[in-house]
């Protein structure tokens, strides 16, 4: 047996998929979020203003951070989880996922350091597109859409 991991060609086309699947219901998700902060916010709130919907340089930025978020989750999901049917896992990884993004926000708009509920809205709303796209995975490999990851099957 050999002890260094070479995947296979199928095994590299699998996680393409699900980083897709994972980056289009990320995606999908913080749109839905930015949406319903737009049309439930009175006025426009500079602490909870996630999306601006003047197609700009910063919009584009924010979709493509949310992309790549949901893409690199999609594939580290997979490999995390294999077939293992572990509750706390599948929730660990959308708990370290949606920790960092939703802290980073955080991190990077310091004039809102001194708001401790706005901090737990946005952790919240990063743990919900992470939740989602979880459950998109999930559905999509109960579905046989996308293969749950085996070492065995891809070290021959």
């Amino acid at each position: 047996m050999n002890s260094s991991f070479n995947p296979t060609d199928a095994e590299r086309i699998e996680s393409l998929k699900a980083a897709i699947l994972g980056g289009l219901s990320l995606t999908l998700t913080y749109c839905a979020i930015a949406l319903l902060h737009l049309l439930l916010l009175p006025t426009q709130s500079p602490v909870l203003s996630l999306l601006d919907f003047q197609v700009d340089f910063t919009l584009l930025i924010k979709v493509a951070i949310a992309f790549l978020s949901g893409f690199l989750f999609g594939v580290t999901y997979r490999y995390a989880i294999r077939d293992d049917q572990n509750p706390q896992l599948k929730a660990g990884v959308v708990l370290a996922f949606g920790l960092v993004r939703g802290l980073a926000v955080i991190e990077g708009q310091p004039h809102i350091t001194d708001t401790l509920w706005v901090w737990g809205i946005l952790v919240i709303e990063s743990l919900i597109e992470f939740a989602i796209a979880r459950f998109t995975l999930d559905w999509a490999i109960h579905r046989r859409w996308i293969k749950p990851f085996s070492l065995w099957e891809s070290s021959e």
